[in-house]
Protein backbone atom coordinates (compact mmCIF):
# COMPACT_ATOMS: atom_id res chain seq x y z
CA UNK A 1 0.00 0.00 0.00
CA UNK A 2 0.61 3.45 -0.93
CA UNK A 3 0.83 5.58 2.81
CA UNK A 4 -0.09 8.85 1.89
CA UNK A 5 -1.71 11.77 3.14
CA UNK A 6 -3.33 13.08 -0.63
CA UNK A 7 -5.98 11.06 -2.54
CA UNK A 8 -5.47 11.24 -6.32
CA UNK A 9 -8.84 10.12 -7.61
CA UNK A 10 -8.55 8.57 -11.55
CA UNK A 11 -11.12 7.11 -13.99
CA UNK A 12 -12.90 7.65 -16.96
CA UNK A 13 -15.15 10.57 -18.02
CA UNK A 14 -18.29 10.34 -15.96
CA UNK A 15 -17.31 8.00 -13.30
CA UNK A 16 -17.75 10.33 -10.78
CA UNK A 17 -14.55 11.78 -9.82
CA UNK A 18 -15.73 15.10 -9.09
CA UNK A 19 -18.70 14.80 -7.26
CA UNK A 20 -17.66 11.49 -5.34
CA UNK A 21 -14.33 13.37 -4.59
CA UNK A 22 -16.25 15.80 -3.07
CA UNK A 23 -17.71 13.90 -0.56
CA UNK A 24 -14.65 12.43 -0.14
CA UNK A 25 -12.86 15.74 1.25
CA UNK A 26 -15.72 16.13 3.27
CA UNK A 27 -15.72 13.10 5.29
CA UNK A 28 -11.55 13.05 5.78
CA UNK A 29 -11.30 16.42 6.04
CA UNK A 30 -9.66 17.23 3.50
CA UNK A 31 -9.42 19.94 0.74
CA UNK A 32 -10.87 18.99 -2.64
CA UNK A 33 -9.21 19.97 -5.73
CA UNK A 34 -10.62 19.31 -9.14
CA UNK A 35 -7.83 19.54 -11.81
CA UNK A 36 -10.44 20.58 -14.58
CA UNK A 37 -11.62 23.50 -12.82
CA UNK A 38 -8.55 24.27 -11.66
CA UNK A 39 -7.20 24.85 -15.42
CA UNK A 40 -10.54 26.82 -16.01
CA UNK A 41 -9.75 29.23 -13.45
CA UNK A 42 -6.06 29.52 -14.51
CA UNK A 43 -7.21 30.21 -17.84
CA UNK A 44 -10.53 32.08 -17.54
CA UNK A 45 -12.51 29.91 -19.91
CA UNK A 46 -14.07 26.49 -19.76
CA UNK A 47 -11.97 23.37 -20.78
CA UNK A 48 -13.81 22.91 -23.92
CA UNK A 49 -12.31 26.23 -25.27
CA UNK A 50 -8.86 25.86 -24.03
CA UNK A 51 -9.11 22.52 -26.70
CA UNK A 52 -10.61 24.58 -29.32
CA UNK A 53 -7.74 27.51 -28.75
CA UNK A 54 -5.06 24.52 -27.79
CA UNK A 55 -6.07 21.69 -29.12
CA UNK A 56 -5.53 18.60 -26.88
CA UNK A 57 -1.56 18.85 -26.59
CA UNK A 58 -2.09 22.37 -24.80
CA UNK A 59 -4.44 21.45 -22.39
CA UNK A 60 -2.31 18.04 -21.60
CA UNK A 61 0.49 20.80 -21.23
CA UNK A 62 -1.53 22.61 -18.34
CA UNK A 63 -3.18 19.65 -17.30
CA UNK A 64 0.59 18.21 -16.28
CA UNK A 65 1.89 21.93 -15.17
CA UNK A 66 -0.84 22.38 -12.14
CA UNK A 67 -0.94 18.34 -11.68
CA UNK A 68 2.61 19.09 -10.59
CA UNK A 69 2.12 22.12 -8.73
CA UNK A 70 -1.34 20.56 -6.78
CA UNK A 71 -0.04 17.25 -6.38
CA UNK A 72 2.91 18.86 -4.10
CA UNK A 73 0.35 20.35 -1.27
CA UNK A 74 -0.66 17.80 1.48
CA UNK A 75 -4.19 17.10 2.93
CA UNK A 76 -5.92 17.01 -0.75
CA UNK A 77 -8.23 14.97 -2.27
CA UNK A 78 -7.30 15.54 -6.07
CA UNK A 79 -9.81 14.70 -8.79
CA UNK A 80 -7.92 14.46 -12.22
CA UNK A 81 -9.29 14.46 -15.30
CA UNK A 82 -10.21 11.30 -17.34
CA UNK A 83 -7.01 11.84 -19.20
CA UNK A 84 -4.64 13.10 -17.09
CA UNK A 85 -2.81 9.43 -17.03
CA UNK A 86 -1.90 9.72 -20.50
CA UNK A 87 1.63 11.33 -19.49
CA UNK A 88 3.84 9.10 -18.01
CA UNK A 89 5.22 12.23 -15.93
CA UNK A 90 1.47 12.48 -14.72
CA UNK A 91 1.58 9.06 -13.83
CA UNK A 92 4.12 8.98 -11.76
CA UNK A 93 3.75 11.72 -9.85
CA UNK A 94 0.19 10.06 -8.90
CA UNK A 95 1.87 7.45 -7.86
CA UNK A 96 4.50 8.82 -5.78
CA UNK A 97 2.62 11.83 -4.59
CA UNK A 98 -0.91 10.22 -3.25
CA UNK A 99 -2.73 6.82 -2.81
CA UNK A 100 -4.74 6.56 -6.13
CA UNK A 101 -8.09 5.56 -6.13
CA UNK A 102 -9.68 4.45 -9.80
CA UNK A 103 -13.36 4.94 -9.85
CA UNK A 104 -14.50 2.51 -12.40
CA UNK A 105 -17.44 2.19 -14.79
CA UNK A 106 -18.82 0.80 -17.70
CA UNK A 107 -19.48 2.33 -21.15
CA UNK A 108 -23.17 1.75 -20.56
CA UNK A 109 -23.05 3.88 -17.03
CA UNK A 110 -21.13 6.63 -18.89
CA UNK A 111 -23.46 6.01 -21.93
CA UNK A 112 -26.31 7.10 -19.37
CA UNK A 113 -24.56 9.58 -17.41
CA UNK A 114 -23.05 11.65 -20.52
CA UNK A 115 -26.67 11.60 -22.22
CA UNK A 116 -26.80 15.16 -21.65
CA UNK A 117 -23.52 16.13 -21.50
CA UNK A 118 -22.58 18.52 -24.36
CA UNK A 119 -19.01 20.26 -22.65
CA UNK A 120 -16.61 17.33 -23.10
CA UNK A 121 -14.62 18.35 -26.12
CA UNK A 122 -13.54 14.57 -26.72
CA UNK A 123 -16.82 13.44 -27.05
CA UNK A 124 -18.44 16.26 -29.18
CA UNK A 125 -19.58 15.74 -32.53
CA UNK A 126 -18.60 11.63 -32.43
CA UNK A 127 -19.93 7.98 -31.88
CA UNK A 128 -19.82 7.98 -28.12
CA UNK A 129 -19.96 4.62 -27.66
CA UNK A 130 -17.10 4.17 -30.25
CA UNK A 131 -15.05 7.00 -28.61
CA UNK A 132 -16.07 5.88 -24.90
CA UNK A 133 -14.80 2.65 -26.05
CA UNK A 134 -11.34 3.77 -27.90
CA UNK A 135 -10.53 5.76 -24.68
CA UNK A 136 -11.01 2.54 -22.30
CA UNK A 137 -8.58 0.50 -24.62
CA UNK A 138 -6.10 3.22 -24.16
CA UNK A 139 -6.50 4.45 -20.31
CA UNK A 140 -7.90 1.01 -19.26
CA UNK A 141 -3.80 -0.59 -18.52
CA UNK A 142 -2.82 3.31 -17.15
CA UNK A 143 -5.20 3.65 -14.45
CA UNK A 144 -4.38 -0.18 -13.15
CA UNK A 145 -0.77 1.07 -14.02
CA UNK A 146 -1.64 3.86 -11.31
CA UNK A 147 -4.23 2.98 -8.78
CA UNK A 148 -3.51 1.32 -5.16
CA UNK A 149 -7.58 0.77 -5.20
CA UNK A 150 -9.68 0.00 -7.80
CA UNK A 151 -13.43 0.68 -7.28
CA UNK A 152 -15.65 -0.99 -9.26
CA UNK A 153 -18.17 0.63 -10.46
CA UNK A 154 -21.77 0.07 -9.51
CA UNK A 155 -25.56 1.39 -11.09
CA UNK A 156 -26.22 4.11 -8.24
CA UNK A 157 -26.09 7.33 -6.60
CA UNK A 158 -23.65 9.81 -5.68
CA UNK A 159 -24.04 9.01 -1.77
CA UNK A 160 -24.16 5.65 -2.24
CA UNK A 161 -20.83 5.07 -4.29
CA UNK A 162 -19.16 7.85 -1.82
CA UNK A 163 -20.18 5.50 0.89
CA UNK A 164 -19.07 2.70 -0.87
CA UNK A 165 -15.33 4.39 -1.65
CA UNK A 166 -15.24 5.82 1.74
CA UNK A 167 -15.61 1.65 3.54
CA UNK A 168 -12.85 0.49 0.96
CA UNK A 169 -10.62 3.61 1.68
CA UNK A 170 -10.80 2.79 5.51
CA UNK A 171 -9.80 -0.38 4.92
CA UNK A 172 -6.67 0.64 2.18
CA UNK A 173 -5.59 3.58 2.75
CA UNK A 174 -3.00 3.83 5.46
CA UNK A 175 -2.92 7.63 5.92
CA UNK A 176 -0.47 8.87 7.88
CA UNK A 177 -1.27 12.17 10.35
CA UNK A 178 -0.16 15.76 8.21
CA UNK A 179 2.12 17.87 9.60
CA UNK A 180 -0.14 20.16 11.24
CA UNK A 181 -1.81 17.34 13.07
CA UNK A 182 1.12 15.59 14.30
CA UNK A 183 1.58 18.85 16.46
CA UNK A 184 -1.34 18.41 17.96
CA UNK A 185 -1.65 15.17 19.34
CA UNK A 186 -3.34 13.73 16.44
Amino acid sequence: MNPSCNLFIVGPTGAGKTSVGRRLASHYGLHFIDLDQEIEQHCGVDVSTVFEIEGEAGFRLRESTLLEEFSLRQGIVLATGAGAVLAPDNRRILCERGFVAWLQVSIEQQLDRLARDTKRPLLAGVDRRERLESMARIRSTLYHEVADLAVPGESEGVPAASERCIALLDRYWQRPPLAADAGNGM
